[in-house]
């Protein structure tokens, strides 16, 4: 077992919830799998965030609060996200993880309110924020393209989509968001 220090605990909790809600989803994982994982009791998981739904909303906060393909300069925004996009959808690149938490947990109707509500607070806030002028709509489409081009670039691994010239592709996507972004 972890020795006691609660900031160090709560973020060991943290990071083996993270890792088993991106692996299995919201549905495919029990406390006392990520207590163990971490090195902790189950109850103090629940002692530290009450719930397995209070420590899911913990994680989906800390994942949606960090920036992943989104850029803060509004004049660039287009063609950041596209090139952001192409980049950390590539095969060689790394997986996201909030992502995947998003596509495997959100089945579960109670964790899909969790999701959203962190969706909506971090990276649809995030694009409201930088164009308030816009039609408020467009934050929500971007999202849509950026999820569903990850997931059949990275998931399904688009045949297409991955031997086609990553500079046409991000110049279509540049494209794209321009569109949906504009005022």
């Amino acid at each position: 077992m972890r020795s006691r220090n609660a900031a160090a605990t709560r973020e060991a909790i943290l990071a083996s919830a993270l890792e088993a809600f991106t692996r299995a989803g919201y549905d495919g994982v029990g406390v006392r799998e990520i207590a163990e994982s971490a090195g902790v009791t189950a109850m103090l998981v629940n002692r530290y965030f009450g719930s397995k739904e209070g420590l899911f909303a913990e994680v989906v906060e800390a994942a949606m609060a960090e920036r992943t393909v989104l850029t803060d300069d509004p004049a660039t925004l287009a063609a950041d996200l596209a090139a952001s996009l192409v980049r950390r959808t590539a095969p060689d690149a790394g997986r996201l993880d909030p992502f995947l938490l998003v596509l495997r947990s959100a089945p579960n109707p109670r964790a899909a309110e969790v999701l959203r509500a962190g969706i909506e607070r971090h990276v649809e806030k995030h694009l409201t924020d930088l164009l308030p002028d816009r039609e408020k709509a467009g934050p929500a489409l971007v999202l849509s393209v950026i999820a569903g081009f990850w997931l059949m670039r990275a998931l399904v691994g688009s045949t297409e989509l991955n031997r086609a010239d990553e500079d046409v592709v991000r110049r279509k996507l540049e494209r794209v968001f321009a569109v949906l972004l504009a005022e």
